[in-house]
């Protein structure tokens, strides 16, 4: 009886052994995914703030709360099934959808940068004057956006656990996808409050913090101005990289050949700032692919809803 408690209790320690292994093999896999994913969490993070931009500061955190949910149901109840299925059955299809993604996202860049040439500020205001944005349309297109963004993050995170079991394959993303939500939509919450923050800062007793408080507030309109450039730039380079790297996995190989001799040839001469270079001539260049390929799709959109609008008088 006690020899066989013994080897009960054997069975369950290396049970136990195994069990924690997987754990940290799981971690370590999730880690090396999220890693190679932080480009587009960047990009996603400087997207984000602009949705919220010009509200009342009652309504951020509960746009930003619900913009986070809804990003959290991407990835979890849409994305995580899809692409370990196609990834199981179709793998082919995964390069087309997420080109389609990209194309969506050079769209938005392009259409953005139109509206501020045109003078039309941003795609949320045009509520009227002095009232408010309609919370709806801000949380759907922001979801939108970040369905993209969110698309792109777990598909490079399926390439880095492409070779590991299924189910191992299904935690890992998400995890991934429960982090990087978190993280993404936990720093975005802290930069639209920053100015709440510096106000409070700046009714403290103590002048240094005072101080600090009082840099805050003046420095946050300016970063808000920053973060919509940057989200803008965002969209447009991550989408241009999406087209140019799947034009290459389908076999036009030329566009991206170019990029990466370039790419090279500036990482050579620049020396020990080869990196940085060679990286700012890669992002430069999808960027400006992402900008010609949003104009092409924004004209295209733009000729569909005026012959739509003609044919309807």
């Amino acid at each position: 009886m006690s020899g066989g408690l013994v080897a009960l209790l054997d069975d369950v320690a290396v049970l136990a052994r195994a069990a924690a292994a997987s754990v940290d093999d799981i971690g370590a896999a999730a880690a090396r995914a999220s890693a190679k994913a932080a480009g587009v969490v960047v990009d996603d993070t400087a997207v984000t703030p602009q949705y919220v931009r010009g509200l009342a500061a009652a309504r951020e955190l509960p746009i930003v709360r619900r913009i986070a949910l809804g990003s959290l149901r991407n990835k979890l109840l849409v994305l995580l099934p899809a692409v370990l299925l196609l990834s199981q059955f179709l793998p082919f299809l995964l390069t087309p959808i997420l080109m389609l993604g990209g194309a969506y996202l050079c769209f938005e860049g392009a259409e953005k940068i139109w509206h501020k040439l045109r003078g039309q500020g941003h795609a949320h205001d045009g509520a009227g004057d002095g009232e408010l944005p309609d919370e709806d349309t801000i949380v759907s297109g922001a979801v939108r956006t970040d369905f993209i963004l969110s698309a792109e993050i777990m598909v490079i995170s399926l390439n880095e656990v492409a070779d590991e079991p299924f189910v191992t394959r299904a935690v890992v993303l998400a995890v991934v996808a429960v982090a990087i939500t978190v993280l993404v939509y936990g720093v975005v919450g802290l930069i639209v409050k920053m100015d709440d923050i510096g106000l409070r800062l700046a009714q403290l007793p103590r002048a240094g913090v005072a101080a600090l408080g009082r840099g805050l507030v003046k420095a946050m309109p300016r970063l808000l101005t920053v973060l919509t450039v940057v989200g803008t730039a965002a969209m447009l380079w991550v989408g241009g990289h999406i087209l140019l790297v799947g034009a290459d996995e389908l076999g036009l190989h030329a566009p991206y050949e170019v990029v990466h001799h370039v790419e090279e040839a500036a990482h050579e001469a620049a020396g020990a700032l080869g990196g940085v270079v060679g990286w700012l001539v890669n992002t430069l260049a999808s960027a400006v692919l992402g900008l010609v390929v949003g104009a092409v799709v924004a004209l295209v959109v733009g000729l569909v809803l005026r012959r739509r609008g003609a044919g309807a008088h």
